[in-house]
């Protein structure tokens, strides 16, 4: 038998013009059991730096965002460029742990999740794993992230049919922002959350950070030396985009509160 404690307060702060969430990991845990519980759809979006600094010249991945219902600290450059700006952040939720989270919460309460994105044979691996890790785990269903637009109505139908209970979604940015755009009620899955690279960790083909490492905000560093050719360049590019428009953002603040005021 489900048995859960729901809190449902959320707070919702505006950062660097996008919005984010002011959740723990265990309220974000529990406004997902909430919406498998009462089949109500709630998209989480993790907001990570790169995703960020994208958004800037992308509106339409801007407005997704922004319609989301959850949207996640995943990164500690947001956690510190927050509270820089004097948002009390209470903590990362990083997404692969959030995903490991939800399915062991599957595993004990017969949620079934589906899988849709990556290479077909990492989701494949990944999906193997996952039943080791979590005995019991039942799966809704699966699909690689290499299809068409024109096959998307089909796979949707497939997703709905399945009666999942949740949705990781292992595409690109902006690409899964734009699916679920244009298909997020048509799919009829109450937790829907983009995974972006936690399937490759699931699958063992990509390796997190030491602990310590993600704690001071050196994950990307750790990628960038596992990838380097893929991932030195997007890394610098994206950080010093952000790290200006963080100090101009802390400038501005700076300027306005030494300022007089007129009465």
């Amino acid at each position: 038998m489900r048995s859960f404690q729901m809190r449902r307060v959320t707070m919702r702060a505006d950062f660097l013009g996008l919005p984010i969430d002011l959740l723990t990991h265990e309220e974000t845990v529990n406004r997902a059991i909430d919406a498998m519980l009462t089949r109500k759809t709630t998209h989480h979006v993790a907001m990570n730096v790169a995703k960020l600094v994208k958004a800037q010249t992308d509106p339409e991945l801007k407005r997704d965002v922004a319609q989301s219902h959850i949207v996640g600290v995943d990164g500690m450059g947001i956690v510190w460029g927050a509270r820089a700006l004097g948002i009390k952040v209470p903590e990362r939720v990083a997404g692969v742990d959030l995903m490991e989270s939800l399915l062991a919460i599957c595993a004990a309460h017969d949620f079934r999740p589906y899988f849709l994105g990556a290479r077909h044979h990492v989701l494949e691996k990944a999906l193997i794993n996952a039943l080791h890790r979590w005995p019991g785990l039942r799966f809704a269903g699966y699909r690689d992230g290499y299809f068409s637009r024109e096959e998307e109505p089909l796979i949707v139908e497939r997703i709905r049919k399945s009666r999942a209970d949740c949705l990781f979604i292992a595409m690109p940015t902006p690409r899964k922002e734009r699916f679920l755009a244009q298909y997020r009620d048509a799919l009829e899955v109450p937790f829907i959350m983009g995974v972006g690279g936690a399937v490759d960790v699931l699958a063992g083909y990509v390796k997190r950070a030491p602990r310590g490492m993600q704690s001071s905000g050196l994950e990307w560093l750790y990628r960038s030396c596992q990838e380097p050719r893929r991932m030195w360049w997007r890394y610098a590019s994206t950080n010093a985009k952000y790290a200006a428009m963080l100090g101009k953002e802390i400038a501005k603040r700076a300027f306005v509160g030494d300022r007089p005021q007129h009465q």
